[in-house]
């Protein structure tokens, strides 16, 4: 959209987004990873370098601007390891709209199922929310205004007769009268002192048509959009509700929100931040590698077909969204798969062109677990304690005990699957079920862990490699 007519909230909104953005160098960017993931530092490397990358693209003049493509990335490592979590942080740092799918669960054009174009389509969708949540900050002051006049209006509708702009013409007593009530009610409304009072509010009801499209290729969006299609035909038919104050202003603040924005501005900035700013990270994408040589036949419409219908979103095509146009030119595409019985070779040869940057993520070690169980903001450690704490009961945990459940747990992955992290929060319910629910009945609320209560607790289960296998 060109600069001359964005609306303030949108200018605003764009303006503090590319202040934010240029101030993270790939430094910043992997120091803010390291509050909440341990190790992984080349794979932290290369994400922040290709977040600093779009930030620098947006500096080029527009005839080199739109020929700088994103430097795609495919990350290698085993299940548990920081993939999904490096890419979600990321996202969540740089303010882009992000979207985590699994290639496993779509399908090949033509057979019945998810077609790959539904990930751009559902990216809009979760970015069209992300806009409208930040302009709905911008006007909130605004629509809370007109909230309270409407619910004064409820609470305190004008004399019968004297409705309207001229209804206190005639009487001008009897208007200053009604301001000073008003007023007061205005007070009283801040103040809380009528939070129990009730009143009866028009709400929109949302209709959907009750019909149903045949799945196929490319049949979703068009389901929708004939959905949305007959939902326009139809008269937009409004509920009255009882409701206490406090909800039927909240109600009202939503209802005046959405007066305030314009639809059309929403729409388009979502569109912008997809195309220039979104993420999509696939997971598993080692799942749709073909069997090759494994004696199978027949169509594979999951794995190599999909990988065929990946490769133009990853290229750079126009998908056909409800909203209209998108372009996926310039969206980031990040790739992570465990490749335990394939390699990233066994991609198809122009798939693997259009993911140029690899990372390989290094396994978990004891001394890993230990630096997870208490360093990042949101350690295991520090959750269950702030868990249990709403009970009032307070758990404190001993280093020998922080030491033994990093080498439980390194100990199991080595013996059975390795699932990385994952394993410390299995380990961590199993010694603490009985705290969990005795907490609320527990008559002393201070207990400290130490590694003889882990060890009394897992022992047997520990011992016995077959039981360890399915419990822990």
């Amino acid at each position: 959209m060109n600069e001359m007519t964005m609306t303030e909230p949108e200018q605003k909104t764009k303006d503090s987004r590319g202040e934010f953005m240029a101030s993270l160098t790939p430094k910043q960017i992997v120091e803010e990873l390291d509050k909440f993931i341990v190790g992984q530092n080349n794979a932290k490397r290369a994400v922040a370098i290709a977040l600093r990358n779009r930030w620098r693209r947006q500096q080029l003049p527009d005839s080199l601007r739109d020929e700088v493509g994103p430097k795609n990335i495919l990350m290698i490592g085993p299940t548990g390891v920081g993939k999904t979590e490096i890419a979600r942080r990321l996202a969540k740092l740089s303010k882009s709209p992000f979207i985590k799918v699994e290639a496993s669960k779509y399908t090949e054009v033509g057979y019945v199922g998810r077609d790959v174009e539904s990930m751009v389509r559902d990216l809009v969708e979760l970015s069209k929310g992300m806009v409208k949540e930040e302009m709905e900050v911008e006007v909130r002051e605004k629509a809370r205004d007109q909230a309270i006049e409407r619910l004064l209006d409820l609470l305190l509708p004008p004399p019968p007769g004297h409705a309207g702009k001229t209804g206190f013409d005639s009487d001008p007593n009897g208007k200053q009268h009604y301001d000073q009530t008003r007023e007061k009610f205005k007070q009283m409304l801040r103040d809380g002192k009528l939070d129990e009072r009730e009143v009866d509010v028009d709400v929109a009801e949302k209709r959907t048509p009750m019909i149903d499209v045949v799945s196929g290729a490319g049949m979703e969006e068009m389901g929708s959009n004939i959905k949305d299609m007959l939902g326009s035909l139809m008269p937009g038919k409004t509920k009255k509700r009882k409701l206490k104050v406090p909800e039927a202003f909240k109600a009202l603040c939503q209802e005046e929100a959405e007066k305030l924005l314009d639809e059309d501005t929403v729409v388009q900035e979502a569109i912008n931040r997809v195309q220039q700013n979104g993420i999509i990270f696939i997971d598993e994408i080692d799942k749709i590698i073909g069997r090759s040589g494994q004696g199978s036949s027949g169509p594979d419409v999951s794995r190599e077909g999909v990988q065929r219908d990946l490769l133009p979103i990853v290229e750079g095509s126009s998908v056909n969204t409800k909203y209209g146009i998108v372009k996926t030119d310039h969206i980031l595409f990040v790739s992570a798969g465990a490749f335990h019985s394939a390699k990233p070779a066994d991609l198809i040869p122009e798939f693997q062109g259009r993911f140029p940057i690899r990372v390989e993520l290094d396994s978990l070690t004891k001394e890993d677990f230990i630096k997870i169980l208490t360093e990042p903001k949101n350690a295991l450690v520090k959750q269950y304690t702030a868990l249990l704490k709403a009970e009032e009961v307070h758990i404190t945990f001993k280093e020998d005990a922080i030491d033994q459940i990093a080498e439980m747990s390194a100990q199991v992955n080595q013996r059975t699957e390795n699932i990385g992290a994952r394993r410390l929060q299995t380990i961590m319910e199993k010694f603490l079920e009985d705290i969990s629910f005795d907490a609320p009945d527990l008559e002393e609320k201070n207990i400290e862990i130490d590694a003889a209560y882990i060890q009394e607790k897992l022992k047997d289960i520990i011992q016995d490699e077959d039981l360890s296998r399915y419990i822990l």
